[in-house]
């Protein structure tokens, strides 16, 4: 069983936009947060999005705010990430999460227990 599947990565230029897609299996869903890691050649897993599924509160990374949004499809189960004006430092693997207690939003990749497979975005200059 699958229970995250990204779907929307690809290769685009800088400025350009992409919007990547987690569909969710109802476990996964029915955990309190669910959010986006990504992970650059040589570099730590960074978390750049997260959103409170209950509330609907967003958190960005520093890295991306203003540039990336977050959004859900309660109905079909599905995370967004509508990501704009590109850059080449936005090469990575992303990650669809989800989990969370729902008292401490979480930050760390340890605090969630659903992780998808994964999927490449890659920004020219």
């Amino acid at each position: 069983q699958v229970d995250l599947a990204e779907s929307g990565g690809g290769s685009v230029q800088a400025g350009g936009s992409l919007r990547l897609s987690c569909a969710a299996s109802a476990y996964a869903y029915s955990a309190y947060y669910m959010g986006w890691f990504r992970q650059a050649p040589g570099k730590e897993r960074e978390l750049v999005a997260r959103l409170s599924l209950l509330v609907g509160t967003p958190y960005y990374s520093d890295s991306v705010k203003g540039r990336f949004t977050i959004s859900q499809d309660v109905a079909k189960r599905t995370l967004y990430l509508q990501m704009d004006s590109l850059k080449p430092d936005d090469t990575a693997i992303y990650y669809c999460v989800a989990g969370g207690t729902g008292n401490v939003a979480p930050m760390a990749e340890s605090e969630f227990g659903y992780w998808g497979q994964g999927t490449q975005v890659t920004v020219s200059s």
